[in-house]
């Protein structure tokens, strides 16, 4: 009797105070998970970016093969998200139960890849040479991260049942980090107060703005037409969408100049998309259950950007030509966690705070800061081809003065600027206050802020480009409805400012500052973000602020995002009719402070923010602490206590009994 009511007393206590998720332990377990620098991870030599020269009749043939290397380092991984604890006893079993399969599986491929190039051409050799990959343990990942090996769990439990497996937050299956069980951890993220300014403004220049939504239609899917055409789940992460509706895997280049376009502007039928950013605050959207979403690590809610600005600028150096028609351009690298920063091209920051940019960490930004992602894509062009094997060495960046490598012309460049409106998380608790956020990747890549990256293919209109050309050259601001008659000067646009040109770009692939930017007064910058957090409240209570036009990328069963597992074009492809297929008044407005991807590594002192006013401070967001089901399975040695406390009383009734 004792002992079975000290252990419901013991039980009872340590529930009610253990903040844990799904049973997976105290709340200081899943915090020493969290703060740990990272989880291990498979290594392979990225066999795409080496093939510089595929015949033309081969390319088809060797995409789907590189594609199917992309699915066995899935799968590969999956594998050892799923032995994690007895790898965890015996590191070297991991050779024989996930690295030696990869490899053989990887040596068929590259042969068959060999093959295809070799009917069309000259047949590569030691290409098998590529087939081993390394396991590299948390301690040794890029970067100089250090951490136990943490990694993760099944991402496969419950999927069946919609992704109902996983938990609401933090720690993911079987003490894995983040709700996919693949991070991100705090180490990713870094306090933009901690940066020093280090984007540099551009001076004035001619600029050609587009005005293509934020993806409020709820276009996504985990394809990538560029990288691995004809072949569903190519990304094995989801992109937003806006511009061209009909990308697909699928999609011919007729398809694409067929499409209807989101775009102000419907000369401007081209597609831009980039990996989604989700909240790990437990909700589950459609994908849960699909590759590319939570069966591969990609889990929480999509978040519906708050402002999308598409700006074109021209080179300081001279003047640019008109980009070629289907001209496509991958901009940083999906797989920078393990390939290394040679391709990168991430820019993290805040509003008020585009001075400061972080390659390698998610923003933390102080309250009433949104966050803000950035890309610079390449602005210098081989002349000749729209697209090459690699998919990176028909296009260049231009050096620091702005001038292009040989035998390359500059032509517009593309920089994207994309604001949400999230919340600093609180990574004290492992996001269960306020939640983490991510982009989403490949599984492997452990959703690396290094790792984000955006996608172009030009399907403007000849006039259409003549007159951005034209714009850009004659140094004036142009817009949507300028018919190439913006300002010459400072505004300009579609009345919302235009802004400055980029003056160059940094070697490396980095620019130096963005367009359409002011700097505002500055004003003290608090040391830490200050979020207002209510831990344990349901996250239906305190709602993210949210832009004012539809939101389908919520996880509401009613309004969830279109998404399709297959990627069938008659799935994928979302307009709510009519040439525009929106309304214009949802275009964003043009970027108001000044920022460039230009980055370094937070640096501890403390410098004054350069900021914009900033909007109204951010709801909280919560998360709440699980179901019945989940206390229950916490309070089974309560349970087996008071079985044991009746036994004992029972026991105790027959013995005095017996002695009377």
């Amino acid at each position: 009797m004792l002992g079975g009511g000290g252990l419901v007393a013991a039980n009872v206590y340590a529930s009610a105070s253990e903040g844990g998720w799904g049973g997976q332990g105290s709340g200081d377990a899943a915090n020493a998970s969290l703060r740990s620098a990272g989880m291990a991870t498979i290594d392979c030599p990225d066999v795409g970016t080496r093939l510089t020269d595929v015949p033309e009749a081969a390319r088809a043939d060797v995409d789907r093969e590189l594609a199917q290397l992309d699915q066995q380092i899935a799968e590969a991984y999956q594998r050892l998200q799923q032995s994690a604890d007895a790898l965890r006893q015996d590191p070297k079993a991991a050779d024989n139960s996930v690295m030696n399969p990869l490899k053989d599986k990887r040596t068929a491929t590259l042969g068959r890849i060999a093959d295809a190039i070799g009917r069309a051409g000259n047949r590569p050799d030691q290409l098998d040479e590529l087939a081993p990959c390394t396991l590299r343990p948390a301690e040794a990942a890029p970067g100089g991260e250090s951490a136990a090996p943490s990694q993760g769990g099944d991402q496969n439990q419950g999927q069946e049942q919609g992704g109902q497996g996983q938990d609401q937050g933090g720690q993911g299956q079987n003490g894995g980090t983040g709700q996919g069980g693949n991070g991100p951890v705090a180490a990713d993220y870094a306090d933009i107060n901690s940066v020093q300014p280090n984007a540099p403004k551009a001076p004035p220049g001619g600029t050609f703005r587009t005005e293509c939504g934020v993806n409020e239609n709820g276009l996504f899917n985990s394809d990538n037409v560029i990288v691995a055409p004809g072949v569903s789940n190519g990304a094995h992460h989801f992109h937003d969408y806006v511009g061209n509706q009909s990308n697909t895997a699928f999609a011919s280049d007729q398809d694409l100049a067929d499409a209807k376009t989101s775009c102000a502007d419907q000369g401007d039928k081209s597609t831009y998309y980039w990996p989604v950013l989700r909240l790990q605050n437990g909700k589950q959207e459609r994908d849960a259950g699909a590759p590319g979403g939570g069966t591969e690590g990609n889990a929480g809610q999509i978040v519906t950007p708050k402002e999308v600005t598409l700006t074109f600028v021209g080179s300081p150096s001279g003047q640019v030509t008109e980009m070629p028609r289907l001209l496509r351009i991958i901009t940083g690298d999906a797989k920078a966690f393990v390939n290394g920063p040679a391709n990168a091209n991430a820019s993290w920051s805040c509003t008020g705070f585009e001075d400061r940019q972080l390659k390698d960490k998610y923003p933390l930004c102080p309250s009433g800061s949104d966050v803000v992602r950035s890309f610079h894509f390449q602005s210098c062009w081989d002349g000749r081809n729209a697209d090459s094997a690699n998919h990176r060495t028909h296009v260049a960046f231009a050096d620091a003065q702005g001038n292009c490598p040989e035998g390359f012309k500059a032509i517009p460049q593309l920089v994207q600027r994309i604001v949400y409106d999230v919340d600093a998380p609180s990574l004290a608790d492992g996001g269960k206050g306020t939640p983490l956020f991510a982009v989403d990747s490949f599984p492997e890549q452990q959703h690396k802020p290094v790792t984000d990256h955006g996608d172009f293919i030009n399907v403007f209109d000849e006039n259409l480009m003549r007159t951005m050309v034209d714009c850009i050259n004659s140094g004036r601001q142009c817009g949507p409805g300028d018919d190439g008659k913006g300002d010459g000067g400072n505004g300009g646009g579609k009345g919302d400012g235009g802004g400055t040109a980029n003056p160059g770009e940094e070697p490396g692939g980095q620019d130096t500052a963005e367009p359409g930017a002011t700097a505002a007064p500055e004003k003290p910058a608090p040391s830490q973000p200050e979020k207002s957090e209510q831990p344990g409240q349901p996250a239906e209570t305190a709602p993210a602020q949210q832009p004012a036009q539809p939101n389908p990328a919520q996880s509401n069963p009613v309004e969830a995002p279109r998404v399709d597992a297959t990627t069938a074009p008659a799935n994928t492809t979302k307009n709510d009719g009519g040439e525009g297929g929106r309304d214009e008044s949802t275009a964003p407005a043009a970027p108001a402070t000044s920022a460039a991807p230009q980055v370094s590594e937070s640096a501890p002192a403390q410098a004054a923010a350069v900021t914009t006013p900033p909007p109204a401070n951010l709801e909280p967001q919560a998360v709440g602490n699980g179901g019945l089901a989940e206390t229950g399975a916490n309070l089974w040695p309560a349970a087996l206590g008071v079985l044991l406390a009746a036994s004992g009383l029972v026991m105790l009734l027959r013995a005095r009994r017996l002695r009377y």
